[in-house]
């Protein structure tokens, strides 16, 4: 049954009988500089008939609730996850076919491709992320590449520099891409706020080996 999630605003309304498609990389993405060579890229509706896929993963993916010291307390994470490393397998095949088109576009940048995928599972509004940068190793960074592909009802991903600053945000509808490189991971972090009535909303991140 379908959740009656909302595809792309830039595409046509989709069902849960639409086919996923997964549009071209060269075409129709867009790549914003941002300070201390960071960028990120933009390629709306990169896959669409993404309604099955969304109820696909929210079924079959073995979601799990973390937790978070603060102060004296421990209090659970606002989200769900799942983590798939390098040379696991993925919980659709159609993961793997976004993997290895985001490997082959931007080989050039990433030698070394995209290996790992994490999962994330925004029930509603109330979940939400706060600001942080990925890394690799212990609290180490490095310049690297992390690409999201956004699932479900709308949300914005907000980025601003490390250390404060004025923030971007990018709203995400459900099969868009956005791309973080340069220095991004080191000079900027980003986050997902609470967004009061939102519906589900799910962001699959494919990370370079070592990425966490």
């Amino acid at each position: 049954m379908s959740t009656g999630i909302q595809d792309s605003l830039f595409d046509t309304p989709a069902t849960a009988d639409d086919a996923p498609t997964v549009h071209p990389l060269a075409t129709g993405i867009t790549r914003r500089a941002l300070a201390a060579d960071a960028w990120v890229d933009l390629r709306p509706g990169w896959l669409t008939g993404t309604v099955g896929l969304f109820d696909r993963l929210r079924r079959s993916v073995p979601w799990r609730a973390e937790q978070v010291r603060m102060y004296d307390a421990t209090l659970p994470v606002p989200r769900l996850t799942a983590a798939y490393p390098a040379d696991t397998r993925l919980p659709d095949p159609l993961l793997g076919e976004l993997r290895a088109a985001l490997t082959d576009h931007y080989r050039s940048a990433l030698p070394e491709g995209f290996a790992s995928a994490g999962l994330c599972l925004y029930r509603d509004g109330r979940d939400s992320v706060a600001w942080h940068g990925d890394r690799i190793g212990r609290g180490a960074y490095r310049d690297t590449l992390v690409a999201i592909v956004s699932l479900g009802a709308p949300r914005v991903l907000a980025l601003r520099p490390r250390g404060g600053g004025r923030s971007l945000r990018f709203t995400l509808g459900s099969g868009d891409l956005l791309v973080m490189g340069g220095s991004c991971q080191r000079t900027w972090d980003h986050a997902v706020p609470k967004a009061p009535g939102a519906g589900p909303r799910m962001s699959v991140q494919f990370r370079p080996p070592g990425v966490l």
